[in-house]
């Protein structure tokens, strides 16, 4: 289990398992998920657990308990392409889905053929977009109104993507960089 600490916010990382759903499906219900994530049935989640191509993953805190979960998809893609479907985290804003992040694209690059990490995210989410681009993700393009949330509006995605290389080289510029003296 890979730990990641940033700022405030410091998890380990476990791959879920079938008894790990009610919180999957209580984290996807909350209201600050409302018009960011898709509710699936547990059904839906059942059989993405049980597909190769899927992995749900936990952020645990110090305790133990879980502090949020993500799906990755794609990981049966020949070509390398490994997406997050989706994060969330139970309390917003306290550094938790930094640290997680880290360690899913850690995850994705060194125990996958990851070549390509890739996401979309909603293009009225500013916060969400600037920690992708802060990370290294780079803006590809914008699906427009590609989505309908559950209030019956359009919204547009826009899709980013950060590839091996340029993960290996901000990883090299990260220890370079923690060797220097101050």
């Amino acid at each position: 289990m890979a730990s990641h600490a940033t700022g405030a916010g410091a998890v380990r990382l476990r791959r879920a398992e079938a008894g790990d759903l009610p919180f999957v499906l209580t984290t996807e219900g909350m209201p600050h998920n409302a018009l960011r994530i898709s509710r699936w049935p547990r059904e839906r989640h059942e059989a993405c657990l049980a597909d190769p191509d899927f992995a749900y993953w936990l952020a645990l805190g110090d305790d133990g308990a879980p502090l949020g979960y993500a799906i990755l998809k794609g990981l049966t893609d020949r070509n390398g392409n490994v997406a997050l479907q989706r994060i969330s985290v139970a309390a917003p804003g306290q550094g938790t889905g930094r640290a997680f992040l880290i360690g899913l694209v850690e995850l994705a690059f060194t125990q996958t053929a990851c070549h390509r990490f890739w996401l979309d995210v909603f293009t009225d989410n500013p916060v969400a977009r600037a920690l992708y681009a802060g990370l290294g993700l780079v803006e590809e393009g914008v699906m427009r109104e590609s989505v309908v949330r559950a209030d019956g509006r359009r919204a547009s995605l826009a899709v980013m993507s950060i590839l091996r290389p340029e993960w290996q080289a901000r990883q090299a510029g990260c220890q370079a960089s923690a060797g220097r003296p101050e």
